[in-house]
């Protein structure tokens, strides 16, 4: 645990996105496994799921993707696949397991502090920071549900990319209030993941239109 809290202090972007990289792999296959998908499609869906969300934020940054000059980062990809695949081997329906439920609470939450703290160096402003940590935090997910071959869960039905507006909302808050980069990324990670292992557990979702009474009878 020291030796965690050290590397968090020293760089926290390393240590979250390291995180998120394996927590997203293994809920993208996991996904896939469930589909039926083959061998190749389990992998494609584990490592969309884990590059998307950065690969989106470092473009509207202006810079190269991670992905693409970092050959460890492919590596943890492949990690989290291989994580799903032997999960699906002691488990049962191992895409609804707490395991993955929890792996998941803890990729959105790593991205959207990533996201954040890559935002804040490009020098955006307070909107576009909280918006690159969502994107991050989310933009993974939506992409394996497109090659899932259904609608992006995040936009309906479910309590999860305001999530990331949240902890990146905190994260703002705490360096306006003079946090460093290290408290500020924990606040971040630790808001997300609270509030969505609460939502998941309390059954949260945000209301539609019918919901609200809004339509026509």
């Amino acid at each position: 645990m020291r030796e965690f809290l050290l590397a968090l202090v020293s760089d926290p972007f390393a240590v979250m996105n390291t995180i998120g990289l394996v927590a997203f792999a293994l809920v993208g296959s996991s996904k896939a496994i469930r589909e039926e998908f083959d061998l190749f499609g389990i992998t494609i869906v584990g490592l969309a799921m884990a590059f998307a969300g950065g690969v989106t934020r470092d473009l509207l940054v202006a810079r190269v993707p991670l992905a693409l000059k970092s050959s460890s980062e492919i590596v943890l990809g492949f990690c989290g696949v291989l994580l799903a695949v032997a999960l699906q081997l002691v488990l049962w329906s191992p895409d609804e397991h707490p395991v993955t439920l929890v792996a998941d609470a803890i990729g959105l939450a790593t991205f959207a502090t990533t996201g954040a703290i890559v935002a804040t160096e490009a020098n955006m402003s307070a909107f576009g920071i909280v918006a690159i940590a969502t994107v991050n935090a989310v933009g993974g997910g939506a992409f394996a549900d497109i090659l899932l071959d259904r609608a992006p869960f995040i936009l309906f039905d479910d309590f999860y990319a305001s999530c990331a507006v949240f902890g990146g909302t905190m994260y703002l808050l705490a360096g306006a209030l003079g946090a460093g980069t290290s408290i500020a990324a924990t606040v971040c990670a630790l808001v997300t993941v609270t509030t969505r292992l609460v939502a998941v557990t309390r059954d949260w979702g945000v209301p539609t239109v019918q919901d609200l009474g809004l339509t026509e009878r």
